[in-house]
């Protein structure tokens, strides 16, 4: 149900009250702990994954997914396959016959054609749904790297939570309907949280460095190594950034408002939306493409590739919406083109008083800006807990005959005194280079 929301206060309690609900429990982990169970003792049966690891990946490996979020697994034989080869593909075949005779599922659906090979299924005991591949190293970079950005600050796992819940309801988180999958949108929640003032996120780049070599000589990847490189670099942010970052204490609900302030012109065709460098780069050589969010991963890969004209269309109507629900129409001009651009230090004038409008945001007013200013603010936060750490990195099959092994929980990172200096980087505008 979606009501028109005219003050902070409010937002902040319908807030609250969705997070109730979809924020997972105890239990909700545990029957996806299950389901991976499931599948450890179902590929006993297939002789070409004998001994093979079963790890989790994607929202629950990053501990950014909901109560109704689905499981992502990948199978990792001991002696990896090729990317795309009869043998993976024959794999997967199998798995899905050993998912029937276990009877985990009855409706188990390959899809050969997609661009990671996949089974897809829901579990019949526990009734979730799983995605099952082989070898998606890609994907579980993506969801550890994720997993230390998710303990930077405890707004961003709120906002990706709040932000998925609400493309589902406006239909546009469907990426075989030509809308935005999830990571989409986590994506353009962290390019929000680099762009807000003061930045909350550095540019992605300095945390992974997507040139550094994590590769273990066996296909896969260090796992070690890599969460060792995020940790050093996250708490060298915050020895440099923590006293600004916090100096404002944004709420959640600023947060959620302000991101549908920033991307209410998000059909603005030629931009590309990058959070390795944390910048708006307008595009040169491609500008059929309307939306382009960079897989920060995977350079000059576009994560946005399913949106299509009529999802991108609805999706600019969402965001139009969120923004202004009582004039939804296009608006003459885009943020989209500023949102990244360095502007005059102004000063903020909003209160603890839920009744004091706020006055200056940074973009009040002016041609380029399609935004209004938000009615209200309170400065209270709502402070989540940082994400726990429990989540088992790898999930193995024992050649003893042991279910599920999971070895090595992640440590979190512990805060750093806050320091005065300001953050170096200020966003802008910067042309794309030809591909």
């Amino acid at each position: 149900m979606i009501e028109i929301v005219r003050n902070y206060h409010l937002l902040y309690k319908c807030t609250k009250d969705i997070l109730s609900v979809i924020k997972p429990t105890e239990e909700d982990r545990n029957k996806r702990l299950g389901a991976i169970e499931e599948i450890v003792n179902s590929i006993r049966l297939v002789d070409a994954l004998t001994g093979a690891a079963v790890i989790p990946f994607g929202s629950f490996a990053s501990n950014l997914y909901a109560k109704s979020g689905d499981l992502d697994v990948s199978v990792e034989p001991l002696k990896p396959f090729r990317k795309r080869g009869r043998k993976k593909n024959g794999a997967l075949r199998e798995v899905r016959k050993a998912l029937q005779i276990k009877g985990v599922s009855s409706d188990v659906q390959y899809i050969p054609t997609a661009r990671v090979p996949v089974l897809k299924y829901v579990s019949n005991h526990f009734g979730i749904s799983c995605d099952i591949s082989i070898n998606n190293c890609p994907g579980r970079i993506k969801s550890r790297v994720l997993y230390w950005i998710n303990t930077l600050d405890p707004r961003f796992r709120d906002m990706v939570l709040l932000v998925k819940e609400w493309a589902k309801a406006q239909n546009i988180n469907d990426p075989r309907n030509g809308t935005m999958n999830s990571y989409t949108l986590c994506l353009l929640v962290i390019f929000h949280f680099q762009t807000s003032k003061p930045a909350i996120f550095p540019p992605m780049k300095e945390i992974y460095d997507v040139n550094m070599n994590i590769a273990n000589g066996t296909g896969g990847f260090n796992e070690e190594h890599l969460d060792q490189m995020c940790m050093e670099n996250i708490a060298k942010f915050r020895r440099r950034d923590t006293g600004q970052r916090y100096q404002t204490s944004l709420s959640l609900s600023y947060l959620l408002a302000d991101f549908f302030d920033k991307f209410c012109g998000i059909a603005t065709g030629g931009f590309h939306y990058d959070t390795y460098t944390g910048q708006l780069n307008q595009s040169q050589g491609d500008m059929y493409r309307m939306l382009t969010v960079e897989d920060p991963f995977a350079r000059y890969d576009d994560a946005a590739r399913t949106v299509d004209v009529p999802g991108l269309f609805r999706i600019a109507n969402a965001f139009r919406h969120a923004r202004d629900p009582h004039n939804p129409a296009p608006p003459s001009s885009s943020r989209v083109a500023t949102a990244a651009a360095p502007r005059p230090a102004r000063g903020r004038a909003w209160s603890a008083s839920p009744a004091r409008p706020l006055s200056a945001r940074g973009h009040r007013g002016g041609a380029a800006s399609c935004a209004r200013p938000p009615r209200v603010v309170t400065a209270s936060t709502a402070a989540a807990p940082r994400p726990s750490g429990r989540l088992p990195r790898v999930v193995a099959v024992s050649s003893a005959g042991g279910g599920v092994v999971a070895r090595g929980e992640a440590d979190e990172v512990a805060s750093a005194p806050p320091s005065s200096h300001p953050h170096p980087w200020r966003g802008g505008v910067a042309r794309r280079r030809p591909r």
